[in-house]
């Protein structure tokens, strides 16, 4: 995983091949060509594959072949969905007390304001499912598959602004230029779909009351890694990928015969430099061809069943909903893509968040659960790991105005709730404490690595043993400071 010495590896295979009379250009473009060429010498007639995982990869069996991370950009508030704390109530008003706080910093959003009054949640919390696992009447949905869910309450970051805050969530470092978590997947595990990206982006639409966050590439860039392994955003409006289709005149042949003789001349240009990006433009030059297929077919939804379809809601059918990413979702790792990221902005409520949030969970509570059910039904949840959260919590005191049904949160990555489910994780759990205001960890913390470094382990991966060497460094997804994997959560 060393760039500097896979350079010089090829340009010796390069010379080589010459030496001996064959050229690379017809191996390389008969691997890229995939399923047209077989095995001949088994007598088999197996595909090569376009996604190969990296030479000792898996490290040991995975319990998740596949991710679909659920990115709620803007931070949900924990204590109006799944971090109950009815004690509260008494404190309505009240300042905060600076035991609790104990000097820890705050934005500058609500370090100016004279008091920081505490603000109880205005929602109804149950008790759902066998699992007893409290949840918000916020998300009724979501209480119909609590039992398929394991809930870290105890998630915390080293950020406490968004920007940071999602780099961080998404590639383990503040420092923008890191590869992000699909990203280190598609290069170490690869994919099983020949004609599909192995990972995949979403960005749906989300209620015009959200204060909606700027997502860069970054949360999806491969970063220091090749470059093919950057995440693929398909589109919510018109094509779902620019120039999927080919101008009029021009047919499917032709453009296979335009693409041969463009493989041929790039082969010639890594022959001349050795440069392994050139690699990159034929496969994602090859990828894009069978594209032109694969994802019309993808995104055409009249196969799928009328009850598959209410699993997920009304707006299901409504291309660029969260809705229809779900599903879309579903329907990707079932074709074997990697890993899914479906990002949703809006949830950064500073004010006005009791009417707010509620939009916001109307527009993903039921497809959340739908796509729990529907991998379920599917046989697909038991090695699907999906993973449900923000980039950090909501504070429990109030930014702004606090009224009985009226109250802001500012930002708080000292704890926050995310879920997961499927993929080997323990079923029906609820996992870590905080205190009674929500405010600090009381019992058994997650970092944002650690949770990575569970995520790479259900997939297989040991996260100290997975790094790429650039600017001197190894470099890991999980960073250089000792994280863990969370065993309690696993089933």
């Amino acid at each position: 995983m060393n760039p500097f010495v896979d350079y010089h590896e090829q340009t010796t295979r390069r010379r080589f091949f010459q030496g001996t009379g064959l050229r690379l250009g017809a191996l390389g473009l008969s691997y890229l060509l995939g399923d047209r060429l077989m095995l001949g010498a088994t007598g088999g007639g197996t595909a090569a594959q376009v996604h190969p995982a990296q030479p000792g990869f898996p490290h040991f069996a995975p319990k998740a072949k596949r991710l679909i991370y659920l990115h709620m950009n803007g931070a949900p508030s924990q204590i109006d969905l799944f971090d109950y704390k009815p004690g509260l109530r008494e404190y309505f008003d009240k300042d905060l007390p600076d035991s609790v706080r104990n000097g820890q910093r705050i934005t500058g959003m609500t370090s100016g304001q004279s008091r920081l009054p505490v603000a109880p949640s205005i929602f109804q919390f149950n008790q759902c499912g066998q699992s007893g696992t409290w949840m918000s009447d916020l998300v009724p949905h979501m209480q119909t598959v609590v039992d398929d869910l394991t809930m870290i309450r105890t998630v915390h970051t080293s950020a406490i602004n968004h920007d940071p805050a999602c780099t961080f969530v998404m590639t383990g470092s503040e420092v923008p230029g890191k590869p992000s978590l699909g990203s280190w997947l598609s290069y170490g595990l690869g994919s099983e779909s020949n004609n599909l990206p192995a990972f995949v982006v979403f960005t749906p639409t989300f209620p015009s009351t959200g204060n909606a966050q700027a997502l860069f590439t970054r949360m999806w860039s491969s970063g220091f890694l090749p470059t093919s392994h950057n995440g693929v955003a398909l589109r919510g409006q018109g094509d779902p990928v620019l120039y999927i289709k080919n101008p009029p005149g021009v047919e499917g042949g032709d453009r296979r015969t335009m693409l041969n003789a463009l493989n041929k001349l790039n082969q010639q240009s890594f022959e001349r430099f050795g440069d392994p990006e050139i690699q990159t433009r034929i496969s994602q030059y090859e990828m894009a061809f069978r594209m032109q297929t694969s994802v019309p077919e993808l995104t055409d939804l009249s196969t799928e069943s009328k009850a598959t379809l209410d699993l997920y809601g009304p707006d299901v059918q409504r291309m660029g909903s969260f809705a229809s990413s779900a599903l879309l979702a579903r329907r990707l790792v079932e074709r074997g893509t990697r890993v899914v990221q479906i990002l949703h902005r809006g949830w950064d409520q500073h004010s006005g968040l009791p009417k707010n949030i509620k939009e916001q969970c109307l527009d993903v509570d039921q497809a959340c659960a739908g796509l729990i059910k529907d991998l379920k039904q599917r046989g697909l949840l038991n090695d699907t790991l999906v993973v449900w959260g923000g980039e950090f919590g909501r504070t429990v005191y109030s930014q702004g105005t606090l009224t009985k049904d009226n109250y802001g949160r500012d930002h708080h990555p000292r704890n926050f709730c995310m879920w997961m489910a499927g993929g080997g994780v323990k079923a029906g759990t609820t996992y870590g404490e905080t205190d009674d205001f929500s405010y600090n960890i009381l019992k058994d913390p997650v970092h944002i690595n650690d949770l990575n470094a569970t995520i790479l382990h259900q997939m297989g991966v040991d996260h100290s043993k997975f790094s790429f060497k650039f600017q001197g460094l190894d470099q890991r997804l999980t960073g250089v400071e000792e994280a863990r994997v969370v065993k309690g959560v696993l089933g």
